[in-house]
């Protein structure tokens, strides 16, 4: 089923985000996380993509593992950057062999290693590229589905390091929406303002797809900080700062007052009609099961 067909049948969709982890006992940790939040009826869950295509393989062995062995649709990531069109194309059809629905195309940052990464030289230089090659690749009918792949894009309601022109901005996620979007899922963020202005840019700029919300409930200060050097710089606001800060000499209380912050952004979203809310894991559940039980998510879930 295609993202774009739960968002038209239940909303707000309720999904995860993965990551593949690199040791065996990692991989076991993982499962058992899915299937804990499994439990929960999530909507869908997608699995990153390493920088360059660097766990490509990792990435689509836990793709398929989700689609045989769990009931959630599971949602790869895949990225312009390292790939030629015919390493997509063969990706594609790997996916659709597995049956897998949905794909998740973004430009993807370039590896660590290659600072001064030069876009020309791929075949995609832009998100909007890969989702037209998908399209075009949905219309070869080498997917079971003849519709082929539902495709989504992503969002950043704090801004892209890479455009800081915000009209700019806007113009680029309109072109992956032309050029065959079904739905947008944004970038973690702190501030519900921060997204509910987005999202109203967004529909002044005639794009009409959903938008999917993206919420990280900080676990710890370390990977506060982490996250703060992955996610686009994300923007802590000074309220969440002061709470942490109180919290600090306590790694519990650290985590108690990030569930409780994501707890009330996902209230105050659920009360203004968002489309959907993605939860970004960190491949672990305890955060997640807290909200969803504390706001009565899994009674709303189909």
């Amino acid at each position: 089923m295609h993202i774009r067909d739960i968002l038209s049948n239940s909303q707000p969709s309720l999904s995860f985000e993965f990551f593949p982890p690199r040791g065996a006992a990692a991989w076991e940790d993982l499962y058992q996380t899915i299937r804990d939040l499994e439990s929960l009826k999530p909507s869908f869950v997608s699995v990153t993509y390493g920088a360059g295509g660097s766990t490509r393989e990792m990435t689509h062995d836990l793709v398929v593992r989700i689609k045989q062995t769990t009931t959630i649709p599971p949602v790869p990531h895949l990225t312009c950057v390292g790939h030629s069109a015919d390493e997509v194309r063969v990706i594609l059809e790997r996916y659709a062999a597995a049956g897998v629905a949905n794909i998740l195309a973004l430009r993807g940052d370039p590896p660590r290693d290659q600072p001064d990464y030069d876009w020309k030289r791929g075949d995609f230089r832009h998100a909007a590229d890969l989702v037209r090659f998908i399209r075009e690749f949905n219309e070869t009918g080498k997917h079971p589905d003849p519709r082929g792949f539902g495709i989504g894009v992503a969002g950043f309601p704090e801004g892209h390091p890479a455009t800081p022109n915000r009209v700019d901005e806007l113009d680029h996620l309109k072109a992956k929406v032309d050029e065959g979007a079904d739905y947008i899922c944004t970038q973690l963020f702190f501030d519900n303002h921060d997204f509910l202005d987005f999202r109203d840019r967004c529909r002044l700029a005639g794009i009409e797809v959903p938008i999917i919300a993206g919420v990280m409930p900080v676990s710890s200060l370390q990977g506060m900080k982490r996250m703060a050097e992955l996610a686009a710089g994300a923007r802590y606001p000074a309220k969440l700062v002061r709470l942490l800060n109180r919290a600090q000499t306590s790694p519990q209380a650290v985590e108690r007052v990030g569930i409780h912050y994501a707890t009330e952004q996902c209230a105050g979203l659920l009360n203004e009609g968002v489309d959907g809310i993605h939860f970004y894991t960190l491949n672990k559940s305890r955060a997640t099961i807290e909200i969803f039980h504390s706001l009565a998510l899994d009674a709303v879930m189909p």
